[in-house]
């Protein structure tokens, strides 16, 4: 482990990023004593798929096999003078 001080942190900090981003952890101390920890990210694990769920069953649990027609929104708006 690196150790930088509060003043390089402030003037200087793209080398302690640069520590970071290389996978050390850095430790910062303001007058000989350690005061924080620097460290990099976890590694992230990849995302699994998800499964997506099923809404055409859904649907047929609660309506059943009844068919509406599809054009009830369009009939109810010719309808409707606006």
């Amino acid at each position: 482990m690196k150790t930088a001080t509060l003043r390089q942190l402030r003037h200087d900090f793209g080398s302690v990023l640069a520590w970071v981003e290389e996978g050390e952890a850095v430790g910062i101390s303001k007058r000989g004593r350690l005061i924080a920890m620097l460290s990099p990210p976890p590694a992230a694990k990849p995302a699994k798929p998800r499964k997506r769920p099923d809404f055409l069953g859904r649907m047929k649990r609660i309506y059943g096999e009844k068919l509406l027609p599809g054009n009830i929104v369009v009939e109810e708006r010719e309808s409707r003078l606006y």
